[in-house]
């Protein structure tokens, strides 16, 4: 019996993306001034990033990466249980976890990798980990590379949550959600999820990648948005490649947990640390994040500015109160012909297709920053109105989850 060649398997996968209309193609950005961007020899202003803040290129934030850059080198040279941990990663984990009022924080290299590290760490074969189908697909990949045994609920259902909950009644149970859902741009109802895991006695993890910085009291994101606290959600996730504009991210829960995680996760143990100098950046856009609240007003206004334009012009966004607004299309040729559309005009929306998205829930992805300007909010949705009348058709309602 001969063995599947290899390299012939994926050159019929790449025709059937291509058939599809499935294939994604990196575009390389040579230039950028706060929400425009230069690609192939043009500026575009962009509405698919997620610098939500505009920390990103803030000079505070550039002169702290580039002063510890001087001083500290471009590499920690180690992970952080070897000789990689400097002053400034144990500054940046204090100042996080102090904001979101957490006893205290580990610094991950990724969100992704933090994912990993939590479950995998927290987790085994009797086990159970209950998530809500519109996860991140790194909390979707930690569950299953922990062989825990992984449960999913209807989008947004607490009581879909309690069901699968109560369907393994032994071994330890985690109860995963988004804060902020990355595609559709809505809120986790995380009181209501809260109240089914303490009936099943599952620690609460929320990943709040898209929420911190934007959402709740000083922009300490959904949990705290929704009125609770580390004695309701006793681990979480915070981003800083978001709303703080720079990369890596930082768990923070009690002692015993992100204790526990800094001995064991994997992720952590055998992983770099991340450069000092880009921990000291975001050591900087925290503490921006914190005191500025004008760049949060700023970002609602502009959000209501989007939402208000695109309802006065017949185009309807999914419900989101959050910088992600999603337009849906329906077909993935749609998708692109508006993304098109919209690139020819000068901004730089991404077409989202499945798998990231539902089978017919293909979209753009459109997302707001304190950086946009009133008159390019308003140039994005004429533009986006003007796409629709020439293609000759409406968006299709989002396929359900």
């Amino acid at each position: 019996m001969a063995r599947a060649d290899l390299h012939e398997r994926l050159r019929e996968a790449r025709a059937l993306r291509e058939a599809q209309q499935r294939v994604r193609v990196r575009r390389n950005v040579t230039r950028r001034d706060g929400a425009r961007y230069e690609v192939d020899g043009r500026w575009r202003v962009g509405f698919c990033g997620n610098d939500y803040l505009g920390l990103a290129q803030q000079f505070g934030v550039v002169a702290a990466l580039q002063d510890a850059a001087a001083r500290d080198g471009v590499g920690s040279t180690a992970s952080h249980l070897v000789c990689g941990h400097h002053a400034v990663h144990e500054a940046l984990e204090r100042e996080i976890a102090e904001w979101l009022e957490y006893p205290r924080g580990l610094l991950m290299g990724s969100g992704f990798l933090a994912n990993l590290a939590v479950v995998q760490s927290l987790l085994g074969n009797d086990d159970i980990c209950v998530q809500d189908r519109l996860n991140h697909a790194s909390l979707i990949d930690a569950a299953r590379l922990a062989d825990c045994r992984l449960r999913r609920y209807p989008h947004a259902d607490a009581e879909g949550a309690l069901r699968q909950l109560r369907s393994v009644p032994d071994g330890a149970a985690m109860l995963a959600t988004d804060g902020v859902f990355s595609m559709d741009g809505d809120i986790a109802p995380l009181r209501a999820l809260m109240l089914a895991a303490r009936m099943q006695q599952a620690l609460v993890y929320v990943d709040d990648a898209h929420g911190v910085g934007v959402l709740g009291p000083s922009g300490r994101g959904s949990v705290a948005f929704s009125g609770l606290g580390p004695a309701d959600v006793p681990l979480q996730l915070v981003t800083l490649g978001k709303a703080l504009g720079g990369y890596g991210a930082v768990l923070v829960g009690d002692e015993t947990v992100i204790g526990h995680l800094a001995e064991t996760a994997r992720p952590y143990v055998y992983s770099t640390a991340i450069p000092p100098a880009q921990a000291a950046a975001s050591l900087a856009a925290v503490k921006i994040a914190r005191r500025e609240e004008w760049r949060r007003v700023k970002l609602r206004e502009s959000i209501v500015r989007l939402r208000t334009s695109a309802a006065a012009h017949g185009l309807e966004l999914l419900p989101s109160d959050t910088p992600i607004q999603p337009f849906v299309c329906g077909s993935e040729a749609r998708a692109l012909a508006y993304a098109q559309a919209l690139d020819d005009a000068g901004y730089w929306v991404a077409a989202i297709r499945p798998p990231t998205v539902p089978e017919g829930g293909a979209r753009l992805r459109i997302t707001v920053s304190a950086l946009h300007s009133p008159a390019e909010i308003d140039g994005l949705i004429d533009t986006l109105s003007r796409a629709r009348d020439r293609l000759g058709d409406a968006p299709v309602a989002a396929p359900a989850a």
